[in-house]
């Protein structure tokens, strides 16, 4: 049976990994890697996770299964912190999930249950596991323009004339926040915009939401998930605690699917525990443990969101001091984007070749669409980011 195997293509990022691990110098910087990291290139527990594990380990009497969905608390404190009041409770389905790439597959499983014919739109670009993930489900797959390349931001002409082109029934990918891997997100207004067209068009949003807090603030960077997922009877959001918890290898995350009403809700919510039993059966609970034990005491959640702000701000300079830095070096400002991007990503918008050029001759690690990784630059790399960006010829 196993000689019938064929190797499957490499992952990028993950081989990425690798060249940097092998490389000798000493001056190199590693900007691939999705995964925050301090200015001394830790990832760091945070404070209050490492509080709520002490309690866990303390008062926990038992490790047997939660319930095919997973915890009621970790589900109620997600929903609110992702949705708000934005949508009734009662509209709303939810299984806890292994990661937000679980929450994802999920996602896509229950499309496949409810609308099998359904084409998935990805924006041009997304996050690769996107289109493997539906590729190897077989399913029905298109992409919409969201890149402008010239000005680094979001060609929203592009969008709304591809998106006027879906069909009743299909799926919309959308991104929260903190657009992966560009940096560059729709406004708030321009949002409207898209709902406009999809509303138009009978389509579904699907929201992939897994940097909330890195961007403007927890509450600003759920805004466009709450004003999507009211304007529609029916919205799929995927969520990761990944990042904005850092726990990364805990592997958590939240599938939950809006519907159009109380009796809708319950064959959607009876349908992903059916899902998780066929996948998984009951997801992982240590990492849920954590986010709920946080979400649901104040002084926890208090401490949390203070060292999550103090990590967006923390980037946020960087950000800012790249650009600075560029344009005092290049004597010219096509480099602001880079301020005005969030979260962890931007794309410089550079060729492969001069990627390549960044890493052989400057030691500098970029994915090859040149996605680079802000979290993983500090105050000391940024000057050496800048000249090696401007003697690369980007």
């Amino acid at each position: 049976m196993l000689e019938n195997l064929t190797a499957q293509p490499a992952d990028k990022i993950l081989a990425l990994v690798a060249k940097f691990q092998a490389d000798p110098r000493m001056n190199k910087i590693d900007l691939g890697v999705g995964v925050y990291k301090d200015a001394s290139g830790n990832t760091p527990v945070m404070r209050a996770v490492k509080e709520a594990e002490a309690r866990i380990h303390k008062s926990q009497k038992t490790k047997a299964y939660t319930g095919l969905a997973g915890d009621p608390v970790f589900r109620d404190a997600m929903r609110d912190l992702v949705l708000g009041d934005s949508v009734p409770a009662e509209r709303v389905a939810a299984i806890a999930t292994p990661g937000g790439t679980g929450a994802v597959r999920q996602a896509l499983e229950l499309i496949k249950l409810a609308a099998p014919r359904a084409t998935i739109w990805l924006s041009q670009p997304t996050w690769p596991n996107h289109p493997s993930i539906i590729k190897y489900l077989g399913m029905n797959m298109a992409e919409y323009r969201y890149f402008d390349a010239e000005t680094r931001g979001v060609d929203l002409a592009g969008v709304l004339a591809d998106l006027g082109r879906v069909n009743a029934g299909d799926v919309v990918l959308l991104h929260g926040c903190c657009h992966n891997p560009t940096g560059a997100n729709l406004t708030y207004d321009q949002m409207a915009q898209v709902i406009g067209v999809l509303q138009n068009r009978g389509a579904v949003p699907m929201i992939d939401i897994a940097y909330q807090g890195f961007g403007d603030g927890l509450s600003e960077d759920a805004k466009i998930t709450r004003q999507i997922a009211s304007s529609f009877e029916n919205c799929l959001i995927a969520a990761s605690c990944s990042k904005n918890f850092g726990i990364y290898r805990e592997r958590t995350g939240i599938l939950m699917a809006v519907a159009k009403d109380a009796d809708q809700q319950a064959l959607t919510q009876q349908n992903l525990a059916f899902l998780n039993r066929q996948n998984y059966s009951f997801p992982p609970d240590h990492g849920a443990r954590i986010v709920s034990t946080i979400l649901t005491d104040p002084t926890l959640r208090a401490d949390w969101e203070a060292e999550l702000e103090e990590t967006r701000k923390g980037m946020l300079d960087l950000r800012q001091q790249l650009a600075d830095e560029l344009r005092r070096l290049t004597n010219s400002d096509r480099f602001d984007f880079l301020s005005a991007h969030r979260g962890m990503f931007s794309r410089l918008g550079t060729t492969p070749d001069k990627v390549d050029v960044l890493r052989d001759e400057y030691g500098v690690y970029l994915v090859g669409d040149s996605r680079m990784n802000i979290a993983g630059l500090n105050k000391e790399t940024v000057p050496v980011l800048a000249k090696a960006i401007v003697s690369a010829g980007i």
